[in-house]
């Protein structure tokens, strides 16, 4: 049975952590899992590493859902535990439910899942499922939502207002992105997601890679 450290050092090549971890009740998580530990980013460490894998320089669809299930899959070999991914359902796994338990993770005021830890920029590439209840002691508890104190600059930072009462108006967003105007967006990401106090420092290129593949999934943008 692996201790946390022991999955931190497994991880870590690919700057990837465990954000946070819970034991599911039955109806919580898949059958057989006692332990859900769920991988994300370690700040700015994740992209240099898949910068350099194969999946970013072949031109093919999905290259990080294609790295994560490669990196994670490996660390789920090696530490005898099983991949999940936000990626390729049906089915889908319940993720944010299990980001919740985790982490933490609850609605921004801009509809963006925020945590107590990484703000408006956490994100999870998989989870790593054991079939025994792995002490958890050493993860920090997950903490308040960081929006209560909080006067959400988020919601006024996106220039073309995508992020309204009627929720967020994906075509606005993808258009402006693509405009001469969005150059700001474009270069280093959501300007939303950087307003967040609570947000932690990722890669500029990384926060950019997310919004281009964002905006390339739009036909309406």
């Amino acid at each position: 049975m692996p201790s946390l450290p022991q999955i931190a050092e497994v991880l870590a090549p690919y700057g990837l952590a465990v954000t946070g971890a819970f034991h599911p009740a039955p109806a919580e998580g898949p059958e057989g899992v006692a332990t859900l530990c769920m991988v994300g980013a370690d700040g700015s460490a994740m992209w240099p590493a898949f910068a350099a894998s194969p999946e970013h320089a072949d031109g093919d669809a999905n290259p990080l859902d294609r790295w994560s299930a490669r990196v994670i899959g490996g660390a789920a070999a090696a530490l005898g535990a099983t991949a999940f991914f936000p990626f390729g359902g049906p089915p889908w796994q319940p993720f944010m439910a299990w980001a919740g338990k985790a982490e933490g993770a609850v609605p921004s005021p801009i509809g963006m899942m925020v945590t107590p830890s990484r703000g408006l920029h956490a994100s999870w590439r998989g989870a790593l499922g054991f079939a025994e209840a792995l002490d958890l002691g050493a993860l920090p508890p997950a903490g308040a939502s960081p929006c209560a104190p909080c006067s959400a600059p988020c919601r006024n930072a996106c220039p073309v207002r995508a992020f309204g009462e009627g929720g967020y108006d994906t075509a606005a967003c993808a258009r402006h992105v693509r405009s001469a105007a969005g150059a700001a967006c474009r270069d280093a990401g959501c300007l939303a997601r950087r307003a967040c106090p609570a947000s932690a420092t990722i890669a500029p290129a990384q926060a950019a890679f997310h919004l281009s593949a964002f905006v390339a999934a739009r036909a309406d943008g």
